[in-house]
């Protein structure tokens, strides 16, 4: 009854508020909003504005470097309608004098020559050398304005159009950058920090075309530039606020020289007003006043402080009456603030679905070609009557008794030729004969029939072997696309993995290292499973002693498995903070020794190996022989390894990567070319290992005075196209000795004839453990054996498995269980 009538309020409460009234204002808001938009960007508003107002900024009391850029910006980013700008900016002009006016049109005229000319002889990339003709350009109609009205061109006037035009040319480069930002086109993108500068000196030399502009005593530049510094200092906090203070106060106070105190308050205003970001508008607003009251004392005294006072108070009104909507878009644009980072990893989160949905497509893809290429079901019912009609059409035609045999006794005819048929192949004399005497008495032409049922059998065995092959091969295809698929399907479930789930566990490491005295700036989890725990960290200094020291030990201890360090990236600079990764410590490690022979003591071998790290916690050991001796035979082999390496590393079933191998190797040449391969898979988080033999010598395990052989019946990769794969999965130990060897090896002792037993006993009389030992103690005892002759390629692979005892012991936190707990939680919740 409780949640009923908490539900009922809940109704009631959302009923009032969602009234017809309020719904007719919320649409009535949102039609003005819409309408106002649409007609400031028809208009190009902004632009006709910020023309108006950078025509009349002077700065220096002669220099007008902004027209000229504002010109060129507009042609270059060819508005529709840059010529209403470029009239705004006239008019602009025209407020300051008639000659800052005719000196604005005698640059346009001038600049749309010299653009026009470019473009016709440049034809594309024209916009790179846009700065220096607004350089060049600049400095002409200077100097020629001067020499005009002057009459009088002396060298300070040519100083001054030379910095006037250097101040074009980099106010160029800033308008490039920035004006793109004011344009209806541009989509919600993620700035960079150049471009969000250089927006904020175009909003300076905009307000500075508001100097001179009062109204009941208020200023409207220094309302203005407070305000913006507001903004500013609310949406992006201390830094942005400060460095927005003092370009606005820097572009201002040159363009009045009075006002150069103003910098001082701006970036004081916007220091204290980032500051106090949190406690809101309030707080933000609370900086300026403060700050005004101090630098205003500095800059005119208790004279002018009224009116400085005056103006603060206008742009908080302002500020206050900002809708919050408008500071939060703000917001968004400014890198470092909380906004901006949720609006990247949205970006990214976007991104990654994207790909995630890209790859699940693909995969479905994939799944979908390998059941197209899966063998159909057989079908029987066909094949014998397709047979009958081939054998009735070559005999039965224009026989007499085709009556007698396919109307009267049809049943019996059938029966007969497809006996014949099926003991054609047989073996069995006796039947075959009594068949054949049944048959020459039954049908009149029985010689004749009995050739063409042998024909068209022998051609039908043809047929069909060559349908088994291609089903054999479209199964081997089917199977490889849903490896693939597999494997894709795979990698998309592992991007799904939400980031936001590992926050709080973020936060709890952080608190955990920082309270136990470690440094730490940043803590990112991609994974707390365990067994492939991966965390990234970024310490304040590149100290890998630390890390591996004290960092690991501790995770080690809050994460209740050990943790190592697996990789770090230096900083760039001497003491700059270090990004390292930590992960999952293998629960066993190996040890890996191999010793190599080639045929009559020469340089190159037949047989090769490879020690390799597949993932996911596996290694592997292989041995390759390929047939014969020498450099065929050595690349034979190492193909193999290379293949084999590269789809056990791509995530395909080991089972399935050796049938792709073979038929690989069985397809591409018609030449008998084969290799043998000796594969182990080690898992080395719980030391299960699988043996796969194909073609491949006996392995052995030495386990204390015992040693166990591991063999398997498989044909070598090549030399048929189907094959089922013989593997043998065997629980290893901490100690134990896995030794593999190839055939130059194991069938070096002629005169023995018990060679298991042979190598049994030198690998039990080993007095070491060392793998690197035992795989060259075993070479020479068979090169000795044999007289000192090495009539085969040899190659022997000794590993040796044994626990992994961490470097360092873990340092207690005080937790009692950890993050292990936390995984529990997260799975509840």
């Amino acid at each position: 009854m409780i949640q009923r009538s908490a539900s009922f309020g809940k109704s009631i409460s959302g009923q009032v508020s969602d009234s017809q009234p309020v719904r007719g204002i919320r649409r009535l808001t949102r039609k003005i909003r819409t309408i106002t938009l649409r007609i400031l960007f028809r208009t190009d508003f902004f632009f006709l504005i910020a023309g108006f107002l950078l025509g009349r900024a002077v700065i220096l009391s002669t220099l007008t470097p902004f027209v000229l850029p504002f010109f060129a910006t507009l042609f270059w980013l060819n508005r529709r309608k840059k010529w209403r700008a470029s009239a705004a900016s006239v008019a602009g002009a025209l407020t300051v004098s008639v000659g800052q006016a005719f000196y604005s049109i005698i640059a346009l005229l001038v600049f749309l020559s010299v653009w026009k000319l470019l473009q016709a002889l440049m034809k594309s990339k024209g916009e790179k050398w846009l700065p220096v003709v607004v350089l060049l350009v600049g400095f002409t109609v200077r100097l020629l304005y001067q020499a005009a009205f002057t009459l009088n061109l002396v060298w300070s006037d040519v100083l001054a159009a030379a910095a006037e035009s250097a101040l074009a040319f980099l106010v160029m480069l800033i308008f490039m950058q920035s004006m793109p930002l004011l344009s209806a086109r541009v989509s919600r993108k993620l700035f960079k920090n150049e471009e969000m500068i250089c927006f904020v000196i175009l909003l300076s030399a905009i307000l500075a075309g508001t100097i001179g502009w009062t109204t009941l005593g208020i200023s409207i530049d220094h309302v203005l530039a407070r305000y913006a510094v507001l903004l500013f200092a609310s949406a992006g906090g201390a830094a942005i606020g400060s460095t927005v203070g003092v370009v606005i106060g820097l572009v201002i106070g040159m363009a009045s020289v009075t006002s150069l105190y103003q910098m001082s308050l701006l970036a004081f205003s916007g220091v204290l007003g980032g500051l106090m970001k949190e406690a809101g508008k309030a707080g933000v607003s609370a900086g300026l006043v403060i700050a005004t009251l101090l630098i205003g004392l500095y800059g005119g005294g208790y004279r002018n402080l009224s009116g400085e006072i005056i103006d603060s108070m206008t742009a908080v009104l302002l500020f206050l009456a900002t809708p919050k909507g408008l500071i939060e878009r703000l917001s968004f644009y400014i890198p470092g603030t909380r906004e901006y980072q949720k609006e990247q990893q949205q970006y990214i989160r976007k991104l990654r679905d994207v790909t995630v949905n890209r790859v699940e497509q693909f995969s479905s893809l994939f799944q979908t070609l390998s059941k197209s290429f899966s063998p159909p079901i057989e079908e029987d019912s066909d094949e014998e009557d397709l047979f009958l009609s081939k054998v009735t059409e070559k005999t039965c035609r224009n026989c007499f008794k085709k009556e007698y045999c396919w109307v009267r006794n049809a049943a019996l005819t059938r029966r007969l030729m497809l006996q014949l048929r099926d003991e054609s192949g047989s073996g069995r004399k006796e039947q075959n004969a009594r068949l054949r005497r049944e048959w020459r008495e039954h049908c009149g032409r029985s010689e004749k029939t009995l050739d063409v049922i042998s024909r068209e059998q022998g051609l039908e065995e043809v047929r069909l072997r060559m349908m088994r092959k291609v089903k054999e091969s479209r199964r081997l295809v089917a199977d490889q696309l849903h490896g693939v698929s597999q494997v894709m399907r795979d990698f998309a479930g592992e991007m799904k993995r939400e980031r936001g789930l590992h926050d709080w566990q973020e936060d709890l490491i952080l608190a955990k290292l920082n309270g136990a005295g470690v440094l730490v700036e940043s803590v990112e989890i991609y994974s707390l499973e365990s067994g492939t725990v991966d965390i990234e960290m970024i310490l304040p200094q590149d100290d890998y002693e630390a890390s591996e020291k004290v960092v690991a030990p501790m995770l080690s201890d809050i994460l209740g498995e050990a943790i190592i360090v697996e990789k770090r990236c230096r900083s760039e600079f001497s003491g700059g903070p270090c990004r390292v990764v930590f992960t999952s410590a293998r629960a066993f490690e190996i040890e890996t020794g191999a010793a190599t022979a080639a045929r009559g003591g020469g340089f190159v071998s037949g047989d090769n190996f490879a020690l390799f790290d597949v993932g996911s916690g596996k290694y592997a050991l292989a041995i390759s022989d390929g047939m014969g001796n020498g450099e065929r035979a050595g690349a034979e082999s190492q193909e193999t390894l290379q293949l084999l390496a590269k789809v056990l590393k791509s995530g395909i079933h080991e089972t399935l990567a050796i049938k792709s191998i073979n038929s690989i190797l069985s397809l591409r040449s018609t030449e008998e070319i084969f290799a043998t391969l000796d594969l182990a898979l080690i898992d080395l988080q719980n030391a299960q290992s699988k043996f796969l033999k194909i073609g491949s010598n006996p392995s052995f395990i030495k386990r204390g005075n015992h040693v166990l052989m591991l063999d398997a019946g498989n044909l070598p990769i090549g030399m048929i196209e189907e094959f089922d794969v013989d593997a043998r999965t065997e629980q290893l130990k901490s100690g134990d000795l896995l030794i593999m060897m190839s055939d130059g090896i194991f069938d070096a002792q002629k005169h023995i004839e018990n060679k298991e037993v042979w190598v049994k006993r030198k690998i039990r009389e080993m007095q070491t453990d060392d793998p690197q030992a035992i795989a060259d103690l075993l070479l020479e005892d068979v090169i000795r054996v044999a007289d000192g002759q090495i009539n085969d390629d040899m190659t022997v692979i000794a590993a040796r498995i044994s626990h992994h005892m961490p470097k360092w012991s873990s340092i207690s936190t005080g937790t009692e269980k950890g993050i292990p707990l936390l995984r529990e939680e997260r799975v509840g919740q």
